[in-house]
């Protein structure tokens, strides 16, 4: 490589991940201790999140494997899309998707930030093919 690396807002992909990972595991907790929920699936984000961070995090300490790492790292961010479809669903609904509020606001934060993070991956991927030597 040259050298060259894409960066977004002046962030790294690999500091993006880290960042993007702790702030999903982060709004898991708050979601879950302000709403006291036992139910696993306000953790979601969280169990999402945490391989996005510790993948950004390999990245970031064992460049050589960086590649590896980081599509690792975009197939969680593509999965948080994914599931975050879910919000649609609840549109067509008779409640709405905002029901259960935080539920849906975690549904939506999941789609809006997987599907930026997944496409900064690939943009990313394309800076990198394109940079090559």
């Amino acid at each position: 490589m040259n050298g060259k690396e894409y960066k977004f807002l002046g962030n790294t992909m690999e500091n993006i991940s880290i960042k993007y990972g702790i702030f999903l595991v982060v709004w898991a907790a708050i979601a879950s201790i302000i709403t006291q929920s036992e139910s696993i699936t306000s953790w979601i984000p969280a169990i999402i999140g945490f391989p996005i961070f510790f993948f950004g995090w390999l990245s970031r300490i064992n460049p050589a494997k960086k590649k590896l790492f980081m599509h690792f790292s975009v197939s969680f961010g593509f999965l948080a899309f994914i599931g975050g479809l879910d919000f649609v669903r609840g549109i067509g609904s008779e409640v709405g998707p905002f029901a259960n509020p935080y539920a849906g606001s975690s549904k939506l934060i999941l789609l809006i930030s997987g599907g930026l993070f997944s496409f900064l991956c690939v943009k990313s991927f394309r800076f990198a093919r394109l940079n090559k030597n």
